[in-house]
């Protein structure tokens, strides 16, 4: 299992991420064929033959777990990851060196890993998670009527951490894939999966809370349930009372490693448009915008003269992206994208992902308490390789000591000019430290005036208004940011 966000102690339970990709017609997805030649529609939308369940009534489990158990599979897989290389503890020269090169060379070692995953075609198409079957040599899908058939990976997507597997099988058991979008909290939900290798196992929860970002990437919108889910759910689907696919499984928050009632599922909604690219084409490919944003606080609304903290912050803009030849600026706040609202930073990259490359959109910002149209036409996100382009003493009342960025400096800290103010010290409990400013920030603007050396800071700051929040455009590595002091 990977782990992030450590020192939370969050653990992945299944697929993550899957907001990423960008299809158009989703509503036609259904219909794809899967594989050349192929006729079978890529999914269903069906409904499992139970009755509309009413807020009063508890669902049919007993009916909806015997339906759809059979199209829920094991996957297991085997992989080889490096080991532990071992020496001689006497060093080079040592008379045991050689058999220690020998024998003790374990640079290598075969790990098997298990997880889950469920049929959406009855082709014999799974949707599972990246993780799982990332690197393996051999991977084996074993079905609820014991058959075990070798696994082929039709595509991989790294950023959604979500995979499509195909097996050599027809008139399979599907579950259809229902509509995320209509979820209530407090809706009942049922997970099916593999925990701990235990096959066939239903654990039932309500929805907890929807649209939670957990800060696994720019992408998430998850599912909060509590519905247990535990190592082996990973990629196991997330049943509404319908039984209809709604997420899947994807994460839990965890002090020991099981489920204490806080797991985590991805939208089947973004799951489809990135499925269907995979089948399609193997990857998925991105929209994009090519701006760094940043969520806004009370702090920055008030610096920017916005009336709340709704949108996304413009903390940087990438030279010769679709942003830039807009008309983005720095300090822009992005409040609807293509006719939707941005309520917060972290919608923006959902709204531009599902939008289809090339296509021209209108953006409403808010720039110097103003309200400007812009449109923009989407490129092609180039995967690695784009990056939001920089702008790039004496102790005073900011309560750091700073420098002004020679040209060695600059080659030094990766910026393309020298320009700006070098954060050297920040004294602890300053109000530069509980901004959040860090040694080796780039100082570029200081109330949206440019910084060019330590005398146009010190100006600034001196012309400052007392009791009003100083608005900071920083550099961080390969990032700008604006912060509130």
């Amino acid at each position: 299992m990977k782990q992030f966000l450590r020192n939370r102690r969050w653990t992945w339970r299944a697929l993550g991420l899957i907001g990423l990709a960008l299809v158009t017609g989703v509503g036609l997805a259904p219909h794809l064929g899967f594989g050349a030649g192929a006729r079978a529609p890529l999914w269903t939308t069906r409904q499992v033959g139970v009755a509309p369940v009413s807020a009063a009534q508890a669902p049919n489990w007993v009916h909806l777990a015997k339906e759809l158990k059979p199209a829920v599979v094991n996957v297991s897989t085997k992989r080889v990851e490096e080991g532990r290389h071992l020496q001689s503890p006497f060093g080079p020269g040592d008379p045991f060196e050689q058999f220690f090169k020998q024998f003790g060379d374990q640079t290598k070692r075969s790990v098997r890993s298990m997880g889950s995953g469920f049929i959406i075609n009855a082709d014999g198409a799974i949707l599972t998670i990246n993780h799982v079957v990332d690197g393996a040599t051999d991977i084996k899908v074993k079905l609820s009527d014991g058959r075990e058939l070798p696994g082929k990976v039709v595509g991989t997507d790294p950023k959604t951490d979500l995979a499509l597997l195909k097996i050599d099988a027809t008139g399979l058991p599907v579950i259809p894939l229902g509509d995320s979008s209509e979820l209530q909290v407090g809706e009942p939900v049922m997970a099916i999966g593999n925990p701990f290798g235990l096959e066939q196992t239903v654990t039932t929860g309500i929805v907890s809370a929807t649209g939670r970002v957990i800060g696994q990437g720019p992408y998430d919108d998850f599912i909060q349930t509590d519905a247990s889910i535990n190592p082996g759910n990973s990629g196991g689907p997330l049943i509404n009372a319908r039984g209809q696919v709604v997420g899947i499984n994807a994460a839990i928050f965890s002090q020991s490693g099981g489920s204490v009632g806080i797991g985590f599922a991805i939208p089947v909604d973004q799951a489809k448009t990135v499925v269907t690219q995979l089948a399609a084409n193997g990857h998925v490919s991105r929209a994009w915008l090519g701006v760094a944003i940043q969520g806004l606080t009370p702090e920055l609304a008030k610096g920017f003269n916005v009336p709340d903290t709704k949108g996304a912050l413009v903390a940087g803009v990438t030279d010769d992206s679709p942003a830039q030849k807009a008309g983005m600026k720095t300090g822009d706040v992005i409040t609807e994208f293509d006719g939707r609202k941005v309520a917060r930073s972290e919608d923006l990259p959902r709204l531009v992902a599902a939008t289809p490359i090339g296509r021209e959109v209108t953006v409403a910002v808010v720039r110097d308490g103003k309200a400007v149209t812009l449109r923009a036409r989407l490129a092609k996100l180039d995967e690695p390789g784009q990056k939001v382009a920089a702008e790039a003493g004496e102790k005073g009342k900011l309560g750091v000591a700073v420098e002004t960025v020679t040209p060695a400096m600059a080659t030094e800290l990766g910026l393309r000019e020298a320009k700006g103010v070098v954060v050297r010290i920040v004294e602890d409990g300053s109000p530069a430290a509980t901004a959040g400013i860090q040694p080796n920030d780039v100082i570029l603007e200081v109330d949206r005036q440019p910084v060019k050396d330590v005398a146009t800071l010190k100006r600034l700051l001196d012309g400052h208004a007392k009791g009003a929040p100083l608005l900071m455009l920083l550099q961080r590595e390969d990032v700008t940011l604006y912060v509130a002091v």
